[in-house]
């Protein structure tokens, strides 16, 4: 557990520099050259900036022991920084719509130079490569949190594309090619958004896990040496990780030591996978 939490603190310190950088680039670049795009780019950086934030804040209390006051451990904190993530998102979409509805009504002509151009592709290369470490981080220590941050950070490289030719387009004398660049920008936002949102809220609503999962868990179960079937399963996420409650037929003629012995051996079969936190066993004799 303290190695997870160092690699997934190591990450959002990653995610937090990477992104005040390319705030810092962006904005002296969309104020020198007065894009409406570059501008737009530089304000989803310092949504970045916050959502790191959160999920920098949000791991580390996912991480705390379990308490008597949360005896299953702070796992929900992740989710809601996804949640966070998706909010802001939302938020910062829609006030680009507004900017760009509002430059495409009255353009205005921007000074695009080599910085304005080589900004969004320095924006591409870091994103590209925080994209794949936060989804390696995120997959290694199951993390929604981080793995919302690789998505974001995959779709950031669509983001700055569609910068990139809003100001090529503006530097050939097509102007309002910058503003309905921002315009697809705040788009493609809302949807990342809404993507993230409903993977979280799954998480904090305690969705079951897919059927393929399932199936592992009852196979996992059944070959356990004393069970001979399996009468109920109920699987149910508790935060970022699995709760299992499970009722295993075995011979009524057992005593209740050997019954027992049974069942601890299923809990620690099924919690072999790593998504499971957590197995109730109840013995049914038959």
């Amino acid at each position: 557990m303290i190695y997870k939490s160092r690699i997934a603190f190591r990450a959002t310190v990653i995610g937090l520099a990477g992104n005040i950088f390319l705030f810092t680039i962006k904005l002296i670049a969309g104020l020198l050259s007065g894009s409406l795009a570059l501008l737009s780019d530089a304000i989803n950086s310092l949504t970045d900036i916050a959502a790191s934030m959160a999920i920098f804040i949000c791991v580390r209390v996912s991480d705390k022991e379990a308490d008597e006051g949360h005896p299953f451990g702070h796992h929900r904190a992740e989710p809601i920084a996804g949640l966070i993530v998706a909010i802001l998102a939302a938020v910062l979409g829609f006030e680009i719509i507004r900017v760009s509805m509002e430059r495409l009504i009255r353009p205005e002509t921007i000074s695009v130079g080599l910085l304005s151009l080589v900004v969004p592709l320095i924006t591409m290369a870091t994103k590209g490569s925080m994209a794949r470490h936060f989804k390696s981080v995120g997959d290694s220590i199951n993390s929604p949190a981080i793995r919302a941050s690789a998505f974001d950070s995959l779709n950031d490289i669509f983001v700055s594309f569609a910068a990139f030719v809003g100001i090529v387009g503006a530097k050939a004398g097509y102007h309002l090619m910058d503003p309905v660049a921002g315009l697809l920008i705040s788009l493609w936002i809302i949807y990342t958004g809404y993507r993230i949102g409903v993977e979280n809220i799954d998480y904090l609503m305690g969705k079951s896990p897919d059927r393929a999962f399932i199936e592992l868990i009852e196979n996992s179960a059944k070959g356990t040496p004393g069970v001979k079937s399996l009468n109920k399963i109920r699987a149910h996420y508790v935060g970022n990780f699995i709760h299992v409650e499970m009722h295993i037929a075995v011979d009524k003629n057992l005593s209740t030591l050997e019954s027992h012995a049974i069942g601890e051996e299923v809990e620690k079969r099924v919690e072999r996978f790593d998504a499971i936190e957590k197995t109730f066993v109840h013995i049914d004799p038959v």
